[in-house]
């Protein structure tokens, strides 16, 4: 081993077997497989260095196509990881599809209209064939011109822009596509930088291979923000112009399209001399272009720049309490990011037609009853019972003065209007409506309720009781059926407010708001059926898919037949009853009014079989009124008489039969531990109604006087007292003075009844001071029509 070390190291030159380039002291051929072997173990030399010195080649990490290479083949695994890595911050594939900006919100009428509209929203979507074809080729002219040829980027058009800019010595042409402008409009911000660049590139190269070219131009003119409040080329031809973009010339078009890279710059309502010649230079790139001839861009370069401004519609609001509530609604149906992430169109319920008319009817109501019955608010909801929609609501007098949604917020006294629970309850139990009951003076474990007119009619049935809106009797029967099957089926129907078990609930003491009494109210007309209000169909994302839309089940809350009877009996309160006033012609009307105590809310719930609408009167302080329930109902009217302008008629059910019925709800009986009922002292029946008809002059100075509780039967009462009522006379109907020896007349117009009488006017309804049955009219106007405004 020692010979053989000291040997090599004499001879450090070639180990090649064949001895070439060496001396003849090479090693033996046949030794030279095992001379390698033991270097390799001995670790005298890597075996690669030694075969580079035995063929003479330099070493790899010298040669240049290594490091070429190895440079080429790491930018390509750089660039790979980069794109990855942006890849990773841009939006999903099936997002790339995104028709809105983010931020955004679209409330919609069921009509497809636009009520309002928040960020940085397009007030109208146009298809690209309802875009001018000549405004389409001046934007590409301005923008983008070799838009139909690159994917996404074009590299002539940034080495152009380059050019352009340098030569200027100023930026005067931007090197961004449409689609990369459109990339950064939908998801990116408009900071300057380097990685916000490589992300807007990225995205229009991968917008280009889900989207068409047509796609991309539609979106982009929908989208693009004009200036002046104005996003796509809708608004700015309205805001400039006050035209649709089909009504523009060439030479507005051309000054549109000018707008895009700078809208400040270039606005022609801040800067006329900068507009004019941005819209010469778009000109001459679409002679350039040959979309226009020499001859039409003269003509459009001589015409004058004339503005004729208009506010942005996107900031225009329609139906502002309606609006604000679905805004309140969303974050039931969609989770917190989807919000925050914006973008969204929601679809709505609201009817424009019968909104409108709502709104008239409410201003009507509030300019001229409100005046001489001193309330200063009104609130009406109408809701298609079948499904839970709400199609009109106002919510006020004036949305700018004051937001306060009375029809969802105002938690109220709903005073007689409850009665038809109670009355419902009583029914599903099993009872008739001629059931009889004592209204005389009544006490209840030191509950008194009073009558308004404190005259009391001795045995009547049910159906009349309501009829007539007889406090004492609702009483009792609400003793006789019990608070639990009561505030049951009233929660079942559609009240949401929480209701006390105390006697005073049969009046209405209880809080509720107009949205959930009228939306139970809804169940009589569906026969038992009750479907939560609600006033979204649908909510799309920034892709125009559907994320939510509405499913909600109707649910049996009274069964069909009581539901029936409650209808038969509600519809006589409107014939022959306090609720004369929201008569339809040739329509059967069924509703119930109601009054609180010192007339502080005026209320008519009212229904069809296709609608049902309600309407409050009153002062958000709570002051009482000098009206009567009377004024709701005809606001009801107003609203009605024109929202079933051509809606089919359709009939309630008939009344079902009543014998043999079997009760669906046990009752459960309250039992008080003290009852002390009274007789009624007779009177001579033609000597109180006169004596009514005398005092009629003195009462009418006294409530002019003072403010008094009137009640929602005070349209056709005649016997008012001086004294005032306590809370609990919520109200009672008088409609004449007699105790329950009416006029045979009278009785006729009380029995059972299918089909509608024929509505008086307003004039030839009775008026609250009014003497005799509703019947007939007072020979000489009483006060009240004397002060009425004309219609």
């Amino acid at each position: 081993m020692g010979k053989l070390t000291s040997w090599f190291k004499r001879r450090p030159t070639n180990l090649s077997d064949s001895g070439q380039g060496g001396t003849n002291e090479s090693l033996p051929p046949a030794h030279l497989a095992q001379t390698r072997q033991l270097l390799s173990k001995m670790k005298i030399l890597p075996s690669r260095m030694r075969v580079n010195r035995a063929t003479g080649a330099r070493p790899l990490y010298r040669r240049i196509w290594f490091w070429a290479g190895l440079g080429v083949g790491g930018g390509i695994l750089a660039s790979i990881y980069g794109i990855s890595l942006i890849d990773r911050t841009l939006p999903d594939k099936s997002e790339l599809n995104a028709v809105f900006r983010e931020q955004t919100l679209t409330i919609k009428a069921a009509d497809g209209s636009i009520l309002q509209q928040q960020g940085e929203a397009t007030r109208e979507q146009l298809k690209l064939e309802q875009i001018p074809d000549n405004l389409k080729k001046a934007f590409i002219a301005s923008e983008d011109r070799r838009f139909k040829q690159h994917n996404g980027v074009d590299a002539q058009g940034i080495v152009r822009a380059g050019l352009n800019n340098l030569r200027s010595q100023g930026v005067v042409e931007g090197g961004s596509t449409i689609t990369q402008q459109l990339a950064r409009i939908l998801f990116l911000k408009q900071e300057q930088t380097i990685w916000r660049k490589l992300k807007e590139v990225r995205l229009a190269q991968k917008m280009e291979q889900e989207l068409t070219k047509d796609q991309i131009l539609e979106r982009y003119l929908n989208l693009v923000y004009l200036g002046s409040g104005a996003y796509g080329v809708a608004d700015a031809a309205w805001v400039y112009f006050s035209k649709s973009p089909d009504q523009l010339s060439l030479a507005q078009m051309a000054t549109i399209a000018g707008l895009a890279p700078a809208p400040s710059l270039y606005a022609p309502d801040k800067n006329p001399e900068a507009a004019k010649r941005r819209r010469d230079l778009v000109l001459l790139r679409m002679q350039e272009d040959k979309v226009i001839t020499p001859e039409q861009r003269q003509a459009a370069v001589q015409e004058p720049l004339t503005l004729k401004s208009s506010s942005p519609k996107r900031v225009q609001v329609e139906s502002p309490y309606f609006t604000s509530y679905i805004q309140k609604e969303l974050p039931k149906y969609v989770s917190p990011n989807v919000l925050k992430s914006g973008g969204l169109v929601v679809e709505t319920t609201l009817n424009p037609s019968w909104q409108k008319v709502a709104e008239e009817a409410v201003a009507k109501t509030l300019r001229n009853q409100g005046r001489w019955e001193n309330f200063k608010q009104a609130a009406m909801v109408a809701i298609d019972p079948r499904n839970g929609e709400i199609k009109a609501m106002v919510g006020g007098k004036d949305f700018g003065k004051n937001q306060f949604n009375r029809v969802t917020q105002a938690q109220r006294q709903p005073g007689s209007t409850f009665k038809g629970f109670v009355y419902a309850t009583a029914i599903a139990t099993g009872k008739s409506p001629y059931d009889s009951y004592e209204d005389a003076p009544f006490v209840v474990d030191g509950y008194e309720p009073k009558n308004y007119s404190e005259n009391f009619r001795g045995s009547m049935n049910i159906r009349d009781a309501l009829t007539r809106s007889v406090n004492i009797v609702a009483v009792k029967v609400l003793i006789d059926v019990g608070f639990t099957p009561t505030i049951k089926l009233a929660h079942d129907m559609g009240i949401t407010s929480e209701l006390k078990p105390t006697y005073s609930l049969a009046l209405g003491s209880n809080e509720v708001n107009l949205l959930e009494l009228t939306s139970a109210y809804g169940s009589f007309a569906t026969q038992g059926l009750h479907a939560e209000p609600h006033g979204i169909t649908r909510i799309l994302n920034r892709q125009g898919k559907v994320i939510w839309s509405a499913n909600f089940k109707s649910k049996r809350a009274l069964d069909a037949d009581s539901a029936a009877i409650m209808t038969w009996m509600l519809r006589n309160v409107v014939q022959a009853g306090t609720g004369g006033a929201a008569q339809l012609d040739n329509r059967p009307v069924a509703g119930k009014t109601g009054t609180s105590d010192e007339a502080r809310d005026l209320w008519f719930i009212g229904y069809i079989p296709q609608m049902v609408t309600g309407v409050w009167l009153g002062n958000d302080d709570n002051r009482p009124t000098y009206g009567s329930s009377s004024s709701a109902a005809y606001t009801w009217h107003e609203f009605m008489e024109k929202a079933v302008e051509g809606m089919p008629v359709e009939k309630f059910p008939k009344r079902p039969k009543l014998d043999g019925r079997k009760g669906t709800i046990k009752a459960q009986s309250i039992k008080p531990k003290q009852v002390l009922n009274r007789s009624i002292a007779s009177k001579d029946d033609d000597s109180e109604g006169e004596s009514a008809r005398n005092s009629e002059e003195s009462g009418s100075s006294q409530r002019r006087r003072r403010r008094r509780s009137y009640s929602q039967e005070e349209q056709q009462s005649s016997d008012y007292t001086p004294r005032r009522r306590r809370r609990d006379r919520s109200e009672s109907r008088s409609s004449n003075s007699s105790s329950e020896s009416s006029t045979p007349r009278r009785r006729s117009r009380r029995v059972e009844s299918d089909s509608p009488r024929p509505r008086r006017t307003r004039r030839e309804l009775p008026s609250a001071n009014s003497s005799g049955s509703s019947g007939s009219s007072s020979s000489q106007p009483s006060w009240r029509d004397r002060l009425r405004p004309s219609q």
